[in-house]
């Protein structure tokens, strides 16, 4: 913990400024990055001089497990960086005028409190009255009757008002015809607007969270997934998506301004469980790359999993859990090696928190994935899905999971269908 610009304050003023962050618009709204604020302040004023490394901060804080990896896992830099913008916003904003700044420096995780410069107010200037440079004795000052100078201001007010309208004229003229009011553009309806009704009918519009595996290696020398077991010690690369997720982002946001609103964009590396108190999720990609799909309500009767045996050993399927009766227990892609013509995609429709709803759209590769937003952005395809949902067209969407069949050629998704839905 540092101490800068000396300053008449101590550690209960300094913890005063904490609760008063915390309690601030910027910040009461993330519990996690509160637990963090508080955490950094009582270490920072109580060992000052102790280390705090990041081990130390995701065991304590949040909870994680003994075999935590920094090197690996990048939560608790993803949250300091967090942090630090939240405390910009807070002195930009509520705390503008506060006399102690609260500081993350780069590198480190102690507090550093700072007593904001105060300056000094600007003293009244007085000007001293100042004489003519010659001023003549008994001089003769000629002065205009009244009634000229009244006759004078009445004909320059009425050369501007007579020069003001003229212009005014002139530019009226030279102006197309404007109808008296603009259309307004038409929003998309029917299925669309009733499938993504969970999802506009806020005020605040949803988060898209997509894809973003983590791999060790360089794409010059060749890259894999990263495995925990064996590249602990390797630097990891967590800033890659597919083809599939980049253009299912593009046809989301083609989907919600057809039905006037926005969304928001996030990868899934920097998602936390705050996200799900607060926000309505869309999630795009497996969660083979996308992680962030384990720690939130998930599906039931669709689950993806490796094959743990076999000629497909280590491919990744859609398990049916409960299979009617026609069904298959489990649903691969095309083999890895021939050309991919056929994946699958699972669409559902979740329960989040706090009357929240969550939205999973993911196939076994980046064109399932891609083949499964773009499903649910047609009018057409989206009115069968509603079709196998009671209800639906009378009232609030039920929770449901779909699998979808996607058709590919030449790595672009042709063609989908509806193979199977459950409604919870």
């Amino acid at each position: 913990m540092a101490v800068t610009n000396t300053f008449a304050a101590g550690p209960e003023q300094f913890f005063q400024q904490i609760d008063n962050i915390i309690k601030s618009h910027s910040l009461r709204s993330s519990e996690s990055l509160c637990k963090l604020l508080q955490y950094l302040a009582k270490q920072s004023l109580d060992h000052p001089d102790a280390p705090l490394k990041e081990y130390q901060i995701a065991t304590e804080v949040y909870g994680r497990h003994a075999d935590f990896d920094p090197t690996s896992d990048s939560t608790i830099r993803v949250q300091a960086g967090r942090l630090r913008l939240k405390l910009a916003e807070y002195y930009a904003t509520e705390g503008a005028a506060d006399p102690i700044l609260v500081k993350i420096p780069k590198g480190s995780y102690h507090l550093i409190f700072e007593a904001r410069p105060v300056e000094p107010h600007a003293q009244p200037q007085t000007v001293p009255q100042t004489r003519p440079l010659h001023e003549a004795p008994n001089a003769v000052v000629e002065t205009i009757p009244a009634r000229w100078r009244v006759a004078a201001i009445l004909l320059l007010v009425s050369l501007i008002v007579s020069l003001t309208v003229l212009a005014g004229l002139l530019w009226d003229r030279r102006q197309p015809k404007r109808a008296i009011a603009a259309p307004i553009e038409p929003r998309a309806a029917g299925p669309l607007a009733a499938f993504w009704r969970p999802f506009t009918s806020g005020t605040d519009e949803p988060w898209v969270i997509y894809s973003n595996a983590a791999f060790v290696g360089r794409p010059e020398t060749g890259m894999r997934y990263y495995n925990s077991r064996q590249d602990s010690k390797s630097t990891v690369y967590d800033h890659y998506t597919g083809v599939g997720e980049v253009l299912a982002i593009h046809a989301l946001d083609d989907a919600f301004a057809a039905l006037g609103r926005k969304i928001l964009v996030k990868r899934g590396s920097l998602f936390t469980l705050d996200d799900v108190k607060s926000n309505n999720l869309i999630f795009v990609g497996s969660p083979s790359e996308n992680l962030s799909l384990l720690d939130i309500p998930n599906m039931q009767e669709f689950v993806f999993q490796r094959v743990a045996s076999g000629p497909r050993r280590g491919d990744l399927s859609v398990v049916n859990k409960h299979p009617k009766p026609g069904e298959a227990a489990s649903y691969l892609a095309s083999p890895s090696d021939i050309p991919l013509t056929e994946d699958y995609s699972v669409v559902g429709l979740v329960p989040g928190i706090s009357g929240r709803y969550v939205m999973i759209l993911a196939g076994t590769t980046t064109f399932g994935t891609q083949g499964a937003v773009e499903f649910v952005c047609r009018q057409e395809s989206v009115e069968k899905l509603l079709h196998e949902i009671p209800g639906s067209g009378t009232g609030p969407i039920r929770p449901f999971e779909a699998l979808v069949r996607v058709k590919i050629a030449r790595g672009v998704p042709v063609g989908s269908e509806l193979v199977s839905v459950r409604v919870r």
